[in-house]
């Protein structure tokens, strides 16, 4: 054991504290093994040499990055939390959707059904219409034969309110009519067919009498433009039954002389007459010469459309009808040629005179 000696104990001053001096002595004596002293010593020594080896940048770098990495994990941690609360609500939101998707899914089924339930109502009612009224219309054809019945017609009010009514729905038939599809798939015995072939032929009727032919050439001039500019809209080959009514109407008013003088100031006449006689069904044609006989035929009516009626195309055509097979289409186009040669013969004379 070492033993270290300090220099002798000293007196007390007065007043002194005597604990403090009796403490102070202890600490002044401190008893090592020479084995743990050197042990001390080589420890030391040891930590001096190494640890300047340990504690470089690197270790302090990596601390660093350490701490970082510590630092970013908390963060992604409360980021991933977030996110996870997020999708909770993003999940009760999708829920909510999905179930007011599933209701409205149902309601649109049940509106589908009420809708196509409805449908297949108004089709009924459609062809319930459209049969009262063929069935109508026909009964109304029958009686517009008798001249005392379209007397009676004309006494009344009501049929100015009838031809506005007729005008429209030929309107919209024509506009609705697949010119080309129907000319193979035509059903000429439907309800609709027969509504408008009854019209037309009501019409045709009125004209046919001399007091209905006088109501239409100065009370119902539109209708007759009307006629006109539809059967210009239907193609050739296409509904043939209606085009030779609505020319027979259109011939039965040129009887008259006002109804004549109308129709010949409409500058789609001759292009009409034109358009039906190069038309491929028979009736067609003939009646379309019958109208231009019932031109021809009227001094007036001359004096407006001559420089037309010169037309060496339409003179040509009229040539190719006479060859028809069809005897009362061929008799009409003879006599219509004729017509035809007298009114260049006498324009011709003019020519000279003048």
């Amino acid at each position: 054991m070492i033993k270290k000696h300090t220099s002798k104990k000293m007196s007390a001053p007065v007043g002194g504290n005597p604990l403090f001096q009796s403490h102070k002595a202890k600490d002044d004596f401190v008893s090592v093994r020479k084995r743990d002293l050197e042990r001390l010593t080589t420890e030391v020594m040891q930590l001096r040499e190494f640890l300047p080896r340990v504690l470089n940048s690197d270790l302090i770098e990596t601390l660093h990055k350490a701490q970082t990495v510590h630092t970013v994990r908390e963060h992604l941690v409360q980021e991933q939390e977030q996110l996870r609360q997020e999708c909770l609500h993003l999940q009760s939101r999708l829920d909510a959707v999905q179930t007011e998707c599933q209701k409205e899914r149902e309601e649109k089924l049940l509106l589908r059904e009420q809708l196509w339930q409805s449908g297949a109502e108004l089709q009924q009612q459609a062809d319930f219409c459209s049969a009262l009224g063929s069935a109508t219309c026909g009964l109304l054809w029958k009686c517009s034969t008798s001249e005392d019945t379209v007397e009676c017609w004309l006494a009344d009010a009501n049929l100015q309110s009838f031809l506005f009514i007729a005008t429209q729905t030929l309107e919209s038939f024509v506009s609705s009519l697949d010119m080309e599809e129907k000319t193979q798939t035509e059903d000429h015995n439907s309800n609709e067919h027969q509504f408008v072939l009854a019209l037309a032929g009501i019409i045709t009727n009125l004209a046919a009498v001399s007091c209905g032919r006088n109501f239409l050439s100065t009370s119902a001039q539109t209708l007759l433009d009307n006629l006109m500019k539809l059967l210009t809209q239907i193609k050739h080959g296409v509904f043939p039954k209606l085009k030779v009514l609505m020319l027979m109407a259109l011939y039965n008013v040129s009887i008259n002389v006002n109804g004549l003088k109308h129709i010949s100031q409409n500058p789609g006449l001759m292009p009409l007459i034109w358009t039906q006689l190069n038309d491929g069904h028979w009736e067609v044609c003939l009646h379309s010469l019958r109208l231009l006989q019932s031109v021809l035929l009227e001094e007036e009516a001359l004096l407006l459309l001559g420089s037309t009626l010169l037309n060496p195309d339409l003179q040509a055509r009229v040539r190719e009808l006479t060859t028809s097979e069809k005897p009362s289409l061929k008799l009409a186009a003879q006599q219509a040629l004729e017509d035809l040669h007298a009114l260049h013969q006498g324009w011709g004379s003019k020519q000279n005179t003048v």
